[in-house]
């Protein structure tokens, strides 16, 4: 046995000693894939953010408020839309279903309510015109992002083969981080944190079209 496959088999022994299973990838064609009863109760807490931000919405066109209630939903349904994509695309590619994985998506859970609870303020923000208030939504996001990164990490370190493509992953999801902590905690207006969020909005977009193109991509 050579000393790489040495490794493999003591980190697989490691693992299994410990509860945890190797992120090695799913088949690609695997037929009849179903989705797990965590990947459901996952879906229900993002049901929570969408109800917020469409609650609202419909709270602003009721008070004649179109432009600034459009602007403000399409702001929260990316955020939304978007980490619930990362995660569905990550759990179709290695759903190990052990203990670190499910806290993991636990933790992501969790920060969807704290960004469903902020979705009020940031919806506010935009009607009056005031500075932009993300605080509390950015925070739930990021919460999510880093549960993220750590899989991605994981999925690194345990499937080699694709290791620089989960690294991409993991690099673009966590600069991105840092520039929505940073439009976060500076007060800045509509105008200027909208601009500030295109670049940011870009990045998180362009992070999965360049890893899925190294190599043979996520499975």
């Amino acid at each position: 046995m050579t000393s790489a496959g040495a490794s493999t088999s003591t980190d697989q022994l490691r693992m299994a000693t410990h509860g945890l299973r190797p992120m090695a990838g799913r088949d690609r064609h695997e037929s009849h894939r179903s989705a797990t009863p965590l990947e459901l109760l996952f879906d229900l807490a993002f049901v929570i953010a969408f109800s917020v931000a469409g609650s609202e919405l419909a709270h602003m066109l009721a008070e004649g408020h179109y432009r600034s209630g459009l602007i403000a939903f399409s702001f929260a349904m990316f955020a939304v839309v978007w980490a619930w994509i990362n995660f569905t695309w990550f759990a179709s590619a290695y759903d190990t279903d052990d203990w670190a994985y499910r806290l993991l998506t636990a933790l992501q859970m969790v920060g969807v309510v704290i960004l469903a609870l902020g979705l009020p303020a940031m919806f506010a923000s935009v009607d009056h015109g005031d500075a932009l208030d993300i605080r509390a939504m950015v925070f739930g996001y990021v919460v999510m992002r880093v549960a993220m990164v750590i899989q991605w990490l994981r999925a690194a370190r345990q499937d080699p083969a694709r290791s620089r493509c989960a690294h991409i992953y993991a690099t673009a999801i966590s600069i991105a981080q840092v520039g929505w902590v940073v439009v976060a905690l500076f007060d800045l207006r509509i105008g200027a944190a909208f601009a500030a969020i295109v670049p940011l909005i870009a990045l998180e977009v362009a992070g999965p079209l360049v890893a899925e193109r190294v190599g043979d991509g996520t499975p």
